[in-house]
């Protein structure tokens, strides 16, 4: 390159390089002068702390970093609740275990479909059911999914390194199952370390399946989805239409939405929890407020029925956000308040860290699915054929 033309080439990438730092400096101004649409909750009577709640046994909030594995956490949580209550044993369970093999689920279902398949951090609640079914379950203290000298769960550049490599198997045809599960299982190993296939538990050796059947004692058959839509008939059961359920189960029961809170309000008053998901980017959503409450100019809450609920699910601005455990209850003037114990960052941000205060409005408009316990709706399971 001659002299001329290396002054040409360092003057360009100079006045590259000064529009980059222009453009990045007025993004960083943009980004600072935005503004949320926040409610002001001045004169909202909300629980004082997590104590004034009826609340059932769950172990303190455990934060989920940087994954996207509210599902497993929130889930995870409301069954070491059912573990202690039916079994009167607390043993803390490992949320990594189940997400290792959803993801190998996730990849199996993408290759059997020829890429056709959502492959996502997202799941479902009665994922964790279902992969206890096939893989079992294991204390947290046997398999924590850290590796090295990780204290926080980031899962950014393994999900990175699954997306390009099943980008790659789409783009050259290759869908050879067993070597594809086996090249992930690679990615997931280097990032989680690989989960055990027998350890050692007060003294026995024994499978994750035998830990689940044998110590928890935990019938994966007795937890029961449940959803209320306009989208299919009342009392049948369909499928909850969503990308996180990637694999469309269709083993969700429907019902009308006052059964549907009647349910969640009888399980945390008779003892029961409750993993519960639905939309959480909403004004009157404050991880600074400790609350979650419907404000007045979205809607009022006297309209708040099954018509608002199914609007806002049909225009995506009711959206299957984020999972969390519904662990407590209390009344305050003419409102039931439910503790919400939450895996999430925003939950941090307020006074009681890893708990949240939903009101009954919000439960009523945004939360869209639960698992709970089939006892508790036993009489409604009558109604379905």
């Amino acid at each position: 390159m001659s002299e001329k033309a290396k002054k040409e080439k360092a003057q360009r990438d100079s006045i590259t390089a000064a529009i980059r730092l222009r453009q990045k400096k007025r993004k960083e101004e943009e980004r600072k002068a935005a503004k949320i649409l926040r409610f002001d909750f001045v004169g909202v009577k909300k629980p004082a702390s997590p104590e004034v709640f009826k609340s059932a046994f769950h172990f303190p909030p455990v934060p989920q970093y940087r994954t996207g594995t509210c599902w497993c956490f929130s889930t995870t949580s409301f069954l070491e609740s059912e573990v202690a209550r039916l079994t009167g044993q607390k043993i803390k369970l490992s949320e990594m275990h189940t997400v290792y093999y959803e993801y190998l689920e996730k990849v199996r279902r993408y290759v059997q479909e020829r890429g056709d398949s959502e492959v996502g951090q997202g799941s479902e609640a009665n994922a964790v059911t279902r992969i206890w079914k096939k893989y079992g379950v294991v204390p947290k203290e046997v398999y924590s999914g850290l590796v090295g000298d990780d204290k926080r769960y980031d899962h950014t550049r393994m999900f990175g390194e699954i997306k390009n490599y099943l980008r790659y198997i789409n783009t050259h045809n290759y869908w050879d199952e067993q070597e594809v599960i086996a090249t992930v299982k690679i990615i997931l190993n280097k990032y989680m370390g690989a989960p055990p296939t027998s350890f050692e538990y007060h003294g026995k050796r024994m499978t994750p399946l035998e830990f689940l059947h044998n110590v928890l004692k935990l019938n994966p058959d007795d937890y029961v989805s449940v959803m209320s839509t306009l989208s299919i008939p009342f009392y049948t059961k369909g499928e909850y239409k969503v990308p996180d359920n990637w694999w469309h189960s269709a083993d969700y029961y429907n019902v009308p939405l006052d059964e549907w809170y009647g349910i969640i309000k009888k399980a945390v008053k008779n003892g029961y929890t409750v993993a519960i998901g639905g939309d959480v980017s909403e004004p009157g959503y404050n991880g600074f407020e400790d609350a979650a409450i419907i404000p007045d100019f979205d809607i009022p809450q006297e309209y708040i029925n099954q018509d608002s609920r199914e609007f806002r699910f049909y225009n995506k601005t009711s959206t299957d956000d984020h999972g969390v455990h519904l662990v407590g209850y209390t009344r305050i003037g003419d409102h039931d308040w439910f503790l919400i114990k939450d895996s999430a960052r925003s939950s941090r941000h307020g006074k009681f860290k890893g708990y949240y205060f939903y009101r009954d409005d919000y439960i009523k408009l945004k939360m869209l699915t639960f698992m709970v316990h089939k006892d508790v709706m036993k009489d409604i399971l009558k109604k379905f054929n």
